[in-house]
This record gives structure tokens, sequence and C-alpha cells, in this order.
């Protein structure tokens, strides 16, 4: 199979999802060693501070000098401010893609109007891709969105926000198969992807259609594709303590035998390289903080016993992180492998369902089917909590 995004052709139509905390440099050049040529989005960032030239922001933005597309994603709630955001990446050169989330279902960012909230008004949504499709433009960089099903099960947006963004000129359009009320919880619902996808067929089905939710093995991926037609998929907590799992993706859907499940041994030089990657990005100190919620992913499914998992949640150094690796195959052995559905223990978010937070009087006089125009259009600036403005 074959996926395009704008002129990088990919080895397989895989993309890691943005994930606050998680897709930094030093994870995505981890997944980049397995699996090269493929779009691996950074962690989001609101388009307000980098307007404002937030440091803490601009430093999120980093990329390895080898690495291409340089996928960034931003949020926000002012169609100007988006703009100006795109505009600005664009310029210095910074990016060769932008993706726009419309999917975020954190309470901080819908009850502000922003994220998921977005596609409830149909021309608040209409304005922020138009401006950031405008502004990417001129420098042949593509614009591509992110969205959920919908608010809850009776207000569903998905069709609707496909086609305002396939007429504002996006490259491709992804849905994680999920209301915002269902947060992480339950099962993604494929076959509203499959309904997305043919909606969009309908339409001339030029925009590529991508499916995120409840991937956690190639199988999955090769069996949402089978089951919706979609033209390839998203890749969000399937990954987590799974860097290897987009090199099995593209052996998955280029007709290859995937790999067995990784030894224990082969996990533990994993983390070993994650840590020192972190490490070079962050400094020590804040990395082994930051390191220590991917250990408990790493060791999900593997019979490491608790004390083991316990002394990975409080290691401090490089040094310390060393000694427990060691220990623990000394202790179960390097040739140790998953438990029998350790590959499809969940893991990052699970909770839900959620009260929505939205604005006071955000759906007042619309309908599922939208209005031609909003009432006002939010100001982002504050929402910059998430983005640490």
């Amino acid at each position: 199979m074959t996926y395009s995004i704008g002129d990088h052709e990919l080895s397989a139509p895989v993309v890691l999802a943005p994930m606050a905390g998680v897709t930094n440099a030093a994870f995505r050049a981890l997944c980049r060693r397995f699996a090269p040529g493929l779009v691996y989005v950074n962690e989001m960032v609101m388009a307000t501070p980098v307007v404002q030239g937030n440091a803490k922001t601009h430093r999120m933005i980093t990329f390895a000098d080898d690495e291409h597309p340089r996928s960034q994603q931003l949020y926000g709630s002012d169609p100007q401010i988006m703009g100006d955001a795109v505009r600005q990446l664009c310029d210095d050169g910074r990016v060769d893609h932008v993706d726009i989330n419309f999917g975020c279902p954190a309470a901080k960012v819908t009850r502000r109007g922003g994220g998921a909230a977005v596609p409830a008004r149909p021309e608040l949504l209409r304005a922020i891709v138009r401006s950031a499709v405008s502004a990417a433009s001129p420098y042949d960089v593509p614009v591509t969105t992110k969205f959920r099903m919908g608010l809850f099960d009776d207000w569903l947006t998905f069709k609707r926000t496909g086609e305002v963004c396939a007429e504002e000129g996006v490259a491709s359009i992804a849905m994680h198969a999920r209301t915002v009320e269902q947060h992480y919880s339950g099962e993604a619902r494929w076959d509203a992807i499959g309904e997305l996808k043919e909606h969009m067929d309908s339409l001339g089905g030029s925009v590529p259609v991508l499916g995120n939710g409840d991937i956690w093995e190639a199988s999955d991926a090769v069996a949402m594709i089978d089951q919706t037609a979609c033209d390839g998929v998203v890749i969000g907590r399937g990954c987590l303590g799974r860097p290897w799992l987009f090199g099995d993706l593209v052996d998955a859907l280029n007709g290859r035998p995937v790999p067995p499940s990784r030894q224990l041994g082969f996990v533990a030089e994993v983390m070993s390289d994650h840590a020192r990657l972190l490490a070079d990005l962050m400094g020590e100190d804040h990395a082994m903080r930051d390191f220590r919620k991917h250990t408990g992913w790493y060791m999900s499914g593997y019979p490491v016993g608790s004390e083991i998992r316990r002394r990975f949640s409080l290691t401090k150094t490089l040094a310390e992180l060393d000694d427990i690796l060691a220990h623990m195959l000394d202790k179960i052995g390097a040739s140790a492998t998953v438990v029998e559905g350790g590959e499809r223990i969940k893991r990052g978010h699970t909770n839900g369902p959620i009260k929505v937070a939205i604005p006071e009087g955000w759906l007042d006089g619309q309908t599922r089917q939208g209005l031609n125009t909003d009432v006002t259009v939010p100001d982002d600036a504050d929402v910059m909590a998430l983005s640490g403005g």
C-alpha cells in the first residue's frame, strides 16, 4: 500500500499520532529506527504561544536534522492566530507538514472552545482550516486534520467535519473512532470510519481517510483497512512501550511476515536507548522523571513482577536504570516473552465516559446538520496551559 503526504511518499500508510509528553524528538527518533519513511507527528502545541514566541513552546518544536517529513500538530480556536502560527513555522522552514487538532477531548481545551469542541461549530471549523491551508499553501506544506466522531452519540459531526476539511483543501483527514464523551473507554467504533470513508468517496474521494483507535498489533491495522476501506492508519496508544510496532506495520501492510513478540532482552535494549535519547534531549534528571511512565508501558504483558516494576517507577539516573535492567534479565531471563494476550493490554488513557466540557451556549440553535454561521469566534489565549504557555 502507498500513501503520500505532500511530496513525501511513505513506506506504508501509517502515521504516528501526536501524544502530549510522549511523541517528542527522542521517541520519534526511536520509532524511525524501526520504520524510516513514515509520518511521525510531534506532540501538539497551541497556536497562540507559537505566535507570541513562547520559549517553552518553541523548544517543543524540535526535529532532528535527518527527520523528514517534519510534522507538527497545532491546535487553537482563533482562525487568525492559527494562520499566523502556520505561516511563521513555514516561513522559518521548521515544518514539512502541519496537522490541525480537532479531536483533543481534554476539558481544559474543550471548555474554551478548542480541540474536539471546534467541529460542533462548522463555520468556525471552516475558518480555522481555511486560514491554516491558506497560510501553508505558498510554501507547499500540506495541512491535515484529525477529529473524533462528535461530542456525544446524539451529536455526531464526523461526516460534516470531513466535508468541510475537504472543501478547504486539506491533504488528508483522520478520525479517532470515539466520541468526546466516550473519551478512551470502550471499543473504538471502526464502523464509523467506514461510514466516513464511504461518505467522502461519495463526494469525489480525493481526500484520503485515515482511521485511528485500538490498533494494538499490526494485524489490527490490516483488519481496520479491510473492514473500513480506509486509506491508512494513525497509531496512538498502541505504540506506547512498543516503538517497534511501526516496523511490524510496514511489514504487515506490505504483505510480509510480522516478527513474533519481542523477547525481554530486546525490550531492555530499547528501554536503555530510549532513556539515553531522552537524556540527550532534556538532561538526565528531567529525562529520568519523564521516562518512568514509559517503563510501565514497556513492561506491559511481561512477567516481571511488582518489585521490579516499582523500582522502575522510582529510577532517578541512567546508571540506576541499567542496574534494574541487568537485575531483571538476570532474574527472569532475556528470552522471556509476553504472556498470552499481553500485546493487547491497553496502555495509556483508558478513562471514560466523561462529562463533556464546552463553553456555555456553544450548541445553542444548532443541529447535527449544523448552521451556516457561528455566533462567536472565541479567543484561544486561555487554553495556553496545555502547551506550557
